[in-house]
This record gives C-alpha cells, structure tokens and sequence, in this order.
C-alpha cells in the first residue's frame, strides 16, 4: 500500500498513516488536526476504514500465535528495548503532545514521558511473576496459568494520549497478547510516534498496530469484531455505553475507566493552605484531569479561611502556551469542548450559583479558559452532578462528618476523591467515600501495583499490578490429582 509523507512538526518528522502490521498503511480518507494552542493546521491524519481495521485485525491474529507461546522472559528485552525507544525520543514525544493536546511541556518531559517508559518496563517485569502459580489441596495440585487473551483493542482518550496508551499497552503485551490501538481524534500525534518506538525495537509484525480515525467509524468497527478477546477504554460515559454494548454482543470483556466528579474534602482540622495549594491544582492541563478533585467540600467554620488561600494561590497562576517554562494552565482541547465548558458556566450563573472567580475565556487565546470556582450551588445541580472536564469547580460547605461523606457519595461517580484533615480524622473518614481510590492530604500520588479505577459511572474493572494482567489474561486452572483417579458413577 502507499504511504503519505510524513508531517514535519516541532522538528520531529511524524507519519499521518496507520502503523499495520509492521508498517505504514495510508488511507483514501483523511480528517484534520490542528493544534489547541493557537488554532494552527496541523495536518491530514489518516482516517480508517473498513479495510484498515479489517487488516490490523488479520495482523494481530496471525502475529498472536508466536508473540504468546513466548515466555514473559523472552518477550522482555524486546519490551524493555521499546521503552528505551520512547526514551530516544522523548524530546519528541513531548513537542508533540504539547502542541497536539496543549498539554503542558514541562508535565510532559518531567512526568509523562519517564511514566509511559516506566509503564512498559514494570509490566515486562512483573510479567515474570505470573509464573505457574500452585494450589495445593488434599486431592490435587493446581496449576494456576496466566494465558494471553488474543487480540486486545485499546482506546485511549485526548487528555494524555501517550501515558494512558503506554499504560494500557504495557501489560497486554507483557501477558502475550496482540494490540490494535485506537488512539484519540483529536490528539493521535505521539500514538503515531509510538508505532515508530515499537518498530525500531523490533516488536514483530501485528503484535502492535495502530489505526487512527473516530470512535463512531474506527472505533466501532474495531470493538465490535467478534475476533476481538479483550476491549481497553478510557473516555466518557456515552462512549463507553456504545463500547460495551458492542461488545457485549461478542461477550467480549471490557475495561472501562470513565469520568469522574470527585470530591476534595477540606476538614475543619486541614492544614489549610496546603489544602488550598493542592486545590488550585485542580486546574492545571486546564482540568481535562479524570481524577481531579472538582467538587470542593469545605468545613463552614473554615470555608472562608480556604477561599482566601487558595484565590491567592489561584492569582498566582500562569495561564498560557502550555510549551512555556512558566505555563500552569494551557488550552482546553478543541472548541467544541471550550463550548461545553463555557456552556456549564452559563448555565450554572443562571441558575443562581455565586462566580467567585473566572467565567469566562481567557484573553490568551480562543481555547483557553479562565480558572474558574463556583458556590451558592445546589447538590443536585447540574454543574455539581456531572462532568465538566475543563477549570472549573464548585464551592459547597458541611458542618460535620456525616454531611461531607453524604454529599461526596451524593453523585452517580466514583473515581477519585480528596480529603484534608489531621490524618487520623481525614483517613476515618476517606474510608467512608464511596469511589475508587481516595489521597489524605496529598493528591496524584499513583504506584503501578497498586489498583486504578472506578465505581458507579466512573468505570468497570481495576488497571495496574495484578489487576490488569487479571483483565488481560485467561485464567486456567490445571488440575492433577494426587491419588489415581477412578470414574464412577456413583454419589456417594
């Protein structure tokens, strides 16, 4: 098949086509992707189609037999060369993510992209230890395998499209599976860049392909495939609907990390400018952060204290191209999702909330958007139930205990969540948040053994540890029997 040149950005020359079976496949159709930062045309990416998909699936079944009657130690230093090839190119990788998703450069070189080599390497070790595991009982030894599932599709979101694929892809390689990976429409720049990381480590033809285009086209096509063992997601509730509804057809298991509504509990007890400090946290990739504490519950007899803490902190902060030094908050996405976040905003003053700050889109640029809290808001308001993914937060008081963990689990989310207080006080009542995961006086802090995901509309299933490889295995039990086993009929 042809190929199209590839796109000269950031002084990183990238491919705009599909990565199939070891190598580049281009597209009769293609969409358009510029950049959030300032508007500019970006390109033409490959679209797939019918055809596409239909190829990287014959890839990954044809490349699956090998790839998993591979141990997890032979599969290793192929693993660990692909991480160390996103490391030759992390320069690259974060120009490109920066001016693909606005997501700011200093996260990226700092953060993201040591995480995303660290996400390959840590789940080709740990791989290891999915040695045969024994159970011994008086009548049998079991054998307990982790086996590949087959073909995994993997759909990652917008907001941090490298380390959520790097996350995803790290242990369904590792167990021996072969990967498709969707990457986001609006964000596919460093997904593509990915590809020529796993090629240059020689990663065999079919065990990874990439096949970009829309999640109603591309997406739908890929998860819906009956030849598909296993579907990956990260996004937005209505997507995830339509995923698992499609493969639920197949009886195809789903991962599904949704949305989150996360509350930020600030106890009378909290050290408040600390609680203050990690609050204006809350906004930085411009609060395109599932797990971002955007509900603010704050003790009455602290709650003005609090908000004179954290405005101060919140003045402080530098809005701006996200590829700057000194940048905080960068641009929302696309604008379609600066409308969104724009229309909550409305909606939520007319219905009588109290603008304490912000409101409005930032001089900057037309898809930056002002850091911005409300209060005066009803629980069972719109802004308080349901997920605005941009700088915005909402401002509610409590007078005890009872009342904070009633109004945190008073939403259909469950991700995250938050809690400031002396630690004892604030651990007790963390235990009581109905969600996922929940940080006592800290915030992001993440280790890939332990288990990530949600409850409620906030997702299906746990990511990391054991957790994923239980997600992207086959679990067989191998029975012997210790003593020579006798077929009969007979109940007694």
């Amino acid at each position: 098949m042809n190929t199209s040149p590839p796109l000269d950005l950031a002084g990183t020359a990238v491919s705009p086509d599909h990565y199939i079976d070891g190598r580049r496949v281009a597209s009769e159709r293609s969409f358009a992707l510029s950049s959030p930062i300032d508007q500019r045309p970006l390109g033409q990416i490959a679209e797939g189609l019918e055809v596409h998909c239909e190829a990287a699936l014959q890839a990954a079944q044809r490349a699956f037999p090998a790839w998993s009657a591979l141990s997890a130690a032979q599969r290793k230093p192929l693993l660990d060369r692909f991480a160390e090839e996103i490391g030759r190119r992390a320069d690259a990788f974060c120009q490109l993510e920066s001016l693909d998703a606005g997501v700011l450069l200093s996260r990226m070189r700092h953060g993201v992209v040591p995480r995303a080599m660290l996400n390959i390497r840590w789940f080709a070790e740990h791989a290891l230890t999915l040695q045969d595991r024994p159970i011994d009982t008086e009548q049998a030894h079991h054998i307990v395998r982790h086996d590949p599932a087959g073909v995994v599709v993997i759909v990652t979101p917008w907001n941090a499209p490298l380390m959520l694929s790097t996350w995803k892809l790290g242990p369904a390689l590792a167990a021996g599976n072969c990967c498709i990976l969707k990457p986001p429409e609006w964000a596919p720049l460093t997904c593509s860049l990915l590809a020529d990381a796993a090629h240059a480590a020689g990663l065999p033809p079919g065990v990874f392909n990439v096949v970009q285009g829309s999640g109603a086209g591309t997406g739908a096509r890929l998860v819906g495939d009956p030849r598909v063992a296993r579907v990956s997601f990260t996004g937005s509730v209505p997507t995830a609907r339509l995923i698992a509804q499609a493969a639920g057809a197949n009886l195809v298991p789903c991962s599904l990390e949704l949305g989150g509504k996360s509350a930020f509990i600030v106890l009378e007890d909290a050290d408040l400018d600390g609680a203050a400090a990690t609050a204006a946290l809350m906004y930085r990739n411009a609060g395109q952060v599932c797990l971002a504490g955007t509900r603010l519950l704050v003790h009455a007899a602290v709650r003005e204290r609090f908000v004179a803490a954290m405005r101060g902190h919140v003045e402080r902060l530098t809005v701006g191209d996200p590829r700057a030094d000194s940048t905080e908050v960068g641009p929302i996405i696309h604008p379609r999702q600066v409308e969104r976040v724009q229309g909550f905003v409305q909606r939520a003053v007319a219905a009588g909330a109290e603008l304490l700050w912000g409101g409005e889109r930032h001089p900057h640029g037309a898809q930056y958007f002002q850091p911005t809290l409300l209060a005066n808001v009803a629980q069972d308001s719109e802004i308080v139930q349901n997920e605005v993914f941009g700088p915005v937060l909402t401002l509610q008081s409590f007078s005890s205990d009872d009342e904070a963990v009633a109004m945190a689990n008073g939403t259909d989310y469950g991700l995250g969540g938050i809690c400031y207080g002396e630690t004892a006080h604030a651990t007790a009542l963390a235990q009581r948040v109905r969600t996922g995961f929940i940080w006592v006086n800290s915030f992001g802090i993440r280790d890939l053994a332990a288990p990530f995901g949600g409850i409620k509309r906030s997702g299906v299933g746990r990511e990391g540890g054991d957790w994923s490889f239980e997600f992207f295995c086959d679990i067989k039990d191998v029975v012997v029997p210790k003593q020579p086993f006798k077929a009969s009929f007979s109940h007694r």
